[in-house]
């Protein structure tokens, strides 16, 4: 049996708007609107290096349905690249770039193919004139797609050595993004294939080893909920089993990042105390930081007006550089009192009030700002850590004003 190798990327999310970030330095905000293509070129580099047999791309190649001209331009372009090294491509549409919604689409080289509509088919991949490979799939022809598309997955021969299934979509029990195309774990393992490339989940993560169930998450990060690094997988298949290798693909990172103020004592003490949180972190590569401040609550109270200066400080020292570190985002969070439990268990307004927030959901209140004609074009939909968060931040200014008066 001939060896197998192979590159599974998905949710390459190119031409991404990166809402939210545009009030970022001219400099910086173009390097971050580039990043999704950055990171395509590298991806072509290293199906290159690694003399693959093929590239899978499964589902929202484009951030949407509109895709732009120039993220369909320079993916035929990265396609050319990967034809002049005999190199296929296998690609299918997600719920982000499904096939109704594109009415000028660009015509790829012949060594791409894309399933084309949502009828689980399959292509037939030959080396040295022999059948090596079937691979599985198909294509979102609306935004949504509802049915077990598992169900429809069915090897074809077993004189072919390998069965790939391409999936964009979500396990039933996923709560990172909307369930589409739904299947259970065991859904998968029925069946006789030697891997599943799923795609739809931002977040990597091998589900199981045999057979490989594996979401390689997104290749460029494009929120605060998408940190670390990102990628893709070089897969190699054999008689003997399945390799996978993490191959990072990044241009920038999200991450988030805690500095602890309690040891200073003035206010120009903060920045280097900030500079030093940042710089100790084994990271390389320009960063986009969301930091949490920390410290008592009484120190925090009086800095609070200067802390947007502070920052300003930081960025300054750290933008100018080719790894550059960038705070796009901050937040304080203070030290309760120490009487805070006895407070939520007493029988007064405080209690109460204190009982209720750990009930009660941000949702009603922000109902109206996230149905606003524009403001909803910015918003990104809460996480539950985010309407934590929120009601956390809440409860801690309610109770600072409580007991301002020390009562």
């Amino acid at each position: 049996m001939t060896n197998i190798s192979f590159i599974h990327a998905a949710d390459l999310h190119l031409d991404s708007p990166f809402k939210g970030l545009s009030h970022l330095p001219e400099p910086i905000f173009q390097e971050i609107k580039e990043s999704t293509f950055k990171a395509l070129d590298l991806l072509v580099e290293r199906a290159i290096d690694k003399h693959v047999d093929f590239v899978l791309l499964v589902g929202d190649l484009f951030d949407n349905e509109e895709q732009s001209l120039k993220a369909q331009v320079r993916l035929r372009n990265a396609f050319a690249q990967l034809d002049e090294h005999d190199i296929n491509v296998y690609l299918s549409y997600g719920n982000h770039d499904f096939t109704r919604g594109n009415s000028h689409p660009v015509t790829y080289p012949d060594n791409v193919f894309i399933f084309p509509d949502e009828h689980v088919t399959h292509f037939t991949f030959r080396k040295d004139g022999k059948e090596r490979a079937a691979i599985y799939g198909f294509s979102y022809e609306n935004r949504s797609v509802t049915a077990k598309k598992a169900e429809e997955y069915e090897a074809i021969s077993e004189a072919i050595p390998f069965h790939i299934a391409m999936l964009h979509g979500s396990i039933y029990s996923s709560t990172d993004h909307d369930v589409y195309a739904p299947f259970h774990l065991s859904d998968l393992i029925g069946k006789n294939f030697d891997y599943w490339a799923l795609g739809h989940i931002h977040r990597r993560e091998v589900l199981k080893d045999n057979p490989l169930i594996v979401y390689p998450g997104n290749i460029q990060g494009r929120t605060s909920n998408e940190t670390g690094s990102k990628g893709c997988y070089h897969v190699e298949l054999s008689a003997q089993g399945a390799s996978l290798t993490f191959l990072p693909l990044q241009s920038l990172e999200f991450n988030h990042i805690k500095a602890d103020l309690s040891e200073c004592d003035e206010l120009h003490q903060l920045e280097s105390a900030i500079l030093r949180k940042v710089s100790d972190r084994c990271v390389t590569g320009p960063e986009l930081l969301e930091l949490t401040l920390s410290g008592h609550q009484s120190k925090l109270d009086d800095w609070e007006a200067s802390f947007d200066e502070v920052i300003q400080l930081v960025n300054e020292s750290l933008m100018h550089h080719k790894d550059w570190k960038y705070i796009y985002r901050y937040a304080i969070k203070q030290i309760l009192p120490a009487n805070y439990n006895e407070l939520a268990e007493g029988e007064h307004f405080a209690g109460e009030l204190l009982r209720h927030a750990e009930t009660v959901s941000t949702q009603p209140y922000l109902t109206e700002l996230f149905q606003h004609k524009q403001a909803k074009k910015y918003l990104e939909t809460l996480s539950l850590d985010k309407d934590d968060r929120i009601k956390q931040k809440a409860k801690r200014f309610l109770i600072h004003e409580l007991l301002r008066g020390g009562e």
